[in-house]
């Protein structure tokens, strides 16, 4: 696992649930206690990993389209006919 560093502004708040989320798992230091609380609630906003039916749909989708218009690209006219609004 790779790591960044950050620099954070917490509120009284945040550095108090913070410490509270350090003593409850009996973590080192509030960088962990931080950790833990984006394992606990992180993926309600990001998947840590793809699911493999969605990939397989990529893979599926990806692969029709090819097959379907090849490796051409579209002209600008069609990209920009692409959004415009009736």
């Amino acid at each position: 696992m790779s790591q960044v560093n950050v620099r954070l502004q917490a509120s009284d708040y945040a550095n108090r649930v913070l410490g509270v989320i350090k003593e409850k798992f009996g973590l080192r230091d509030k960088s962990e206690a931080f950790n833990k609380l984006v394992d606990l609630y992180g993926d309600e906003y990001v998947e840590k990993e793809p699911k493999e039916a969605v990939v397989r749909e990529i893979i599926q989708s990806t692969e029709r389209h090819i097959k379907k218009y090849g490796f051409r690209k579209i002209s600008k006219k069609e990209f920009e006919g692409m959004f415009e609004l009736n």
